[in-house]
């Protein structure tokens, strides 16, 4: 893998982690590619496509005790015959500072034009 790439998912999985931060949908969308798949850690739901995972976000956001979800890769492997990557990491999610589930996570990444973009994330609730 090119450290180019390394480098531009870890940026973009950097800025995905803030736009949960700051609730900033406008931020996220970007960030995924428009038939975007994730399976969720504890029910195994499926949100597909961007609309509906934006639409998920909108509802986080408005929780009265609203979860903040940190994903931190842990390695990152790009093909080198098509324009795809996949990373691996840990995430955790927080209310009030304190840490109330993790787990593990993958999530597959498409250069599109250049950039970067979520394409499908798969999530294991570990605590």
């Amino acid at each position: 893998m090119t450290a180019t790439a390394d480098l531009a998912i870890r940026m973009a999985r950097a800025a995905f982690n803030r736009a949960l931060a700051e609730a900033d949908l406008s931020a996220i969308g970007p960030l995924l590619t428009m038939n975007v798949v994730m399976m969720t850690g504890t029910d195994s739901g499926i949100i597909a496509g961007r609309e509906a995972q934006l639409l998920a976000w909108k509802r986080e956001f408005a929780a009265k005790e609203r979860m903040v979800y940190t994903r931190t890769p842990n390695n990152i492997i790009a093909s080198p015959v098509e324009p795809i990557a996949m990373e691996h990491g840990h995430w955790t999610g927080m209310v009030g500072g304190t840490t109330v589930a993790s787990g593990q996570y993958s999530a597959k990444w498409r250069n599109v034009s250049g950039d970067w973009l979520i394409e499908a994330e798969i999530y294991l609730t570990l605590a």
